[in-house]
């Protein structure tokens, strides 16, 4: 059976990237009828952060993305918390240690820094020098009766080549002389994150995993390990970085690496969902709108990118314009309603019309506020706003045709848009002009905006009949007094 994990540290928010590996870990499940595991790895305490677990959960539920293992659902395989993981490690590093393929470090850190001063000073990246490696069992014992600190390391073999397949790159070779002899377990006891990784997959049986191509370097150790042990190897999906620009990736500083950034930026999770899964995912068609169901259906390994992928926010946009637009009214409806009722207090005002207004128009749902706020009241505006060079129109040529229309809305006795436009259009036919020289100074006095949803006569049909004739007067006075 297919079996994937999510494995994230409590570090803080949830990282546009660790979603996306998420997002991409619980496809591979879901497209093979596998489990999805979550396990918390918590065992760095210098980066722990309060609450941020409950973050990882309610990110993963606001997303679709929910596990069959993990905290709060054992599946045979727990505990699911590393922290509660802790007694594990330390016999399996021993059992390497007896066997002759790890050995126990006794360096200090003032020597491990003389050392990695002067190996960079020379030009070289800073590794262990395997000064403990050869040891007598004497030497040791010694060291071990003085109660001396220690490490253990992984005993790397110093010849030879370390191959594994990886399903984006393909197959990748490393020189075992450029691998370092990594640290399993510390002098505190506690495991590095390599060696609790290595062993937490195993004992879970986990079988595919995604993650950062950052990780490709260190995956022939990790190799090396399950060999070590006589353990499969899992298969590995190594994916590109995630980026800002081309020369930068997403970070916290320009407020743009974290999933609830965008939240709050009012895009709608399911379409954020779908733009992330093609951050250094293509398609095989033209189809860009995807429902979590359609990925299951589509998302293909041969389909990732070995190139970084470029976060695109004016492509968000317009995926998230698309899955807006794309709706049921009553669905639309129901999403912006909290938004609407934070500028508009009034209830007396047709609510469905303003929905059917707003939807073609809809691109985040943060932005809806502000083109509603109008609807409570007039905003204070300068008559420049009659001016319109499209449209022929002046504060003057505005304040000619607003006369002609106060009568007109006030005879109108079935106060919809329909009727309303219908007696407008009649008007606009009786004199000879374009739609605009009796619409746009309309919609310019109902709203005092440059921008509506709507046009004028649907304003009008929105707020009711006598909120727009006192706005229509309140408009002439406006532009004689200011004329």
């Amino acid at each position: 059976m297919v079996r994937t994990r999510f494995a994230p540290s409590p570090t803080g928010f949830m990282h546009i990237g660790n979603l996306r590996t998420a997002l991409y870990t619980w496809l591979i499940a879901r497209q093979n009828n596998g489990k999805f595991v979550l396990r918390i790895e918590d065992t760095d305490t210098a980066r722990y952060v309060e609450g941020a677990t409950d973050v990882i959960y309610n990110t993963l539920r606001q997303c679709g993305l929910d596990w069959d293992e993990g905290p709060d659902k054992d599946g045979g395989y727990g505990p699911y918390i590393q922290s509660e993981r802790m007694n594990t490690y330390k016999g399996y590093a021993e059992q390497l240690v007896n066997e002759g393929k790890a050995y126990r470090c006794f360096c200090d850190k003032e020597r491990m820094d003389k050392l990695h001063n002067e190996q960079k000073s020379n030009g070289e990246t800073p590794h262990y020098d395997r000064h403990c490696r050869n040891l007598t069992a004497d030497e040791i014992s010694k060291k071990l009766e003085a109660k001396i600190p220690y490490v253990i390391r992984q005993k790397v073999p110093e010849s030879g080549e370390t191959t594994f397949v990886d399903e984006l790159y393909g197959e990748i070779t490393a020189p075992n002389k450029d691998l370092d002899d990594q640290i399993l377990i510390k002098a505190d006891g506690m495991p590095t994150y390599n060696f609790a990784n290595v062993v937490d997959d195993h004992l879970m049986e986990i079988t595919h995993i995604v993650r950062g191509n950052e990780y490709l370097s260190s995956t022939p150790k990790y190799n090396l390990l399950y060999e070590a042990f006589g353990w499969e190897i899992p298969k590995y999906i190594h994916v590109e970085h995630i980026m800002r620009d081309k020369t930068h990736k997403l970070s916290k500083r320009d407020g743009d690496a974290y999933f609830s950034d965008y939240v709050k930026k009012g895009y709608y999770i399911p379409a954020l969902i779908n733009y992330i899964a093609l951050l250094g995912w293509s398609p095989k068609g033209e189809q860009e709108k995807f429902t979590l169901d359609e990925l299951i259906t589509e998302f293909d390994i041969a389909g990732l990118s070995k190139s970084p992928a470029v976060f695109d926010e004016v492509k968000l946009r317009a995926i998230n314009a698309l899955w807006l637009r794309s709706m049921s009214e009553l669905e639309f409806a129901a999403l912006i309603f909290p938004y609407i009722k934070q500028a508009v207090k009034r209830l007396d005002i047709n609510f469905e019309l303003l929905v059917h207004c707003l939807q073609p128009r809809a691109e985040l749902l943060t932005e809806i506020p502000e083109k509603v706020d109008f609807i409570d009241a007039v905003p204070d505006y300068s008559i420049d706003l009659y001016v319109s060079k499209k449209m022929k129109t002046t504060p003057e040529s505005s304040l000619s045709a607003l006369l002609t229309l106060l009568p007109l809305i006030e005879a109108v006795e079935i106060f919809d848009n329909e009727h309303i436009y219908n007696a407008v259009m009649e008007k606009v036919n009786e004199m000879g002009v374009k739609n605009g020289v009796l619409m746009f100074p309309l919609r310019t006095a109902l709203s005092g905006k440059a921008m509506t949803p709507g046009g004028g006569t649907e304003i009008a049909a929105i707020i009711g009949k006598d909120e727009t004739i006192k706005r229509i007067k309140d408009a002439i006075v406006k532009l004689k007094s200011e004329c």
